[in-house]
């Protein structure tokens, strides 16, 4: 079995660096009109007003907020869903050129671990029984992390939350679709560039043989949604311990299946994590909506020491919340 440079799988096994911009949820300007008592001296004063605003980080042009509003209508959902699609391929596939001091254990760990394994994955496969009975059911488990079962669950929480009006379910329908794809997107072309044999084809475990084993396509999905349930519910640790045993239970029926090798399996395990998270980190780090709107507030204003009463107009740059 013919092994792969360390340094190329260090190109492609690797999390996700994610800045997240900061914003303010008020910015705005004030303009005070003040009272005077007419005792003093007959004249009006007003003192001037400072404009009130946070600095915050320049946001990308995406559009991570998913109102009810625009989730309900396909057209503004489409279009950010596939521009924000877009914008992930493009962070994923130049990640490897931001590896920093503080994200470097994440890397170090998934290439150690599948480093490792790739010499052993020949002895892991042979150490399962590999009876017909086995591989059946390896297949049938498997099927529950395939393309065409998860995409149905995914839209299925979508069209849940539309019809109990319920943002959290509409949020992971939508995040959830966008981690799958961006995980067929990875896969599909890591599976062309290494070009793995499966277990049960000819010359097992060669790479650059004609196969699709490297990674895996049923882990690096199920992995993304598990860690994006979890991130979404992170108060509530069952909901991650669950997702997260179903999809190690799934995994492991690839290598059952004889469809895939220890070393695919924690691959795709580990990129879909970090898609899963970083698809996540990037929506909360992008709540500020660029369609917000000015909304005006008064404000009284007294100081009796110096005989000042007055009103305070402030207009407040309104940004809505998707959570």
């Amino acid at each position: 079995m013919s092994e792969p440079r360390f340094l190329l799988l260090a190109l492609f096994i690797a999390p996700i660096s994610v800045s997240a911009a900061s914003a303010s949820d008020v910015t705005g300007v004030v303009v005070q009109s003040a009272l005077t008592d007419q005792s003093n001296d007959g004249q009006a004063s007003a003192n001037p007003s400072d404009e009130h605003s946070q600095p915050s980080r320049p946001l990308d042009r995406r559009d991570r907020v998913f109102y009810p509003g625009d989730t309900e209508r396909p057209k503004p959902l489409l279009r950010k869903l596939f521009l924000n699609i877009a914008y992930d391929q493009k962070d994923i596939w130049t990640s490897p050129f931001h590896v920093s001091r503080e994200n470097a254990l994440e890397w170090l760990v998934p290439m150690a671990a599948v480093g490792a394994l790739i010499p052993a994955d020949t002895h892991i496969a042979n150490a399962f029984e590999n009876s017909r009975g086995q591989v059946r059911w390896g297949g049938r488990i498997s099927n529950i992390g395939a393309a065409y079962t998860l995409i149905p669950i995914v839209a299925g929480s979508y069209v849940y939350g539309a019809w109990r009006d319920n943002p959290k379910g509409r949020e992971i329908g939508v995040l959830g679709t966008e981690s799958l794809l961006d995980s067929l997107i990875v896969a599909g072309v890591l599976k062309e560039v290494f070009r793995r044999n499966r277990p049960d084809e000819r010359n097992p475990g060669d790479f650059w043989g004609g196969g699709t084993s490297f990674p895996s396509g049923h882990a690096i999905q199920l992995w993304a949604i598990a860690s994006l349930l979890d991130h979404e519910y992170k108060h509530k640790r069952i909901v991650g311990i669950t997702a997260y045993t179903l999809a190690g239970i799934v995994s492991a029926s690839r290598i059952a299946a004889q469809k895939h090798f220890a070393s695919d399996i924690v691959s795709g395990g580990a990129m879909g994590w970090f898609i899963g998270r970083y698809v996540y980190d990037t929506h909360i780090s992008h709540l500020a909506h660029t369609h917000s709107a000015f909304m005006p507030m008064i404000v009284p204003q007294a100081d009796p020491t110096q005989r000042h009463y007055g009103l305070m107009l402030v207009f407040g740059q309104s940004f809505a919340r998707s959570r």
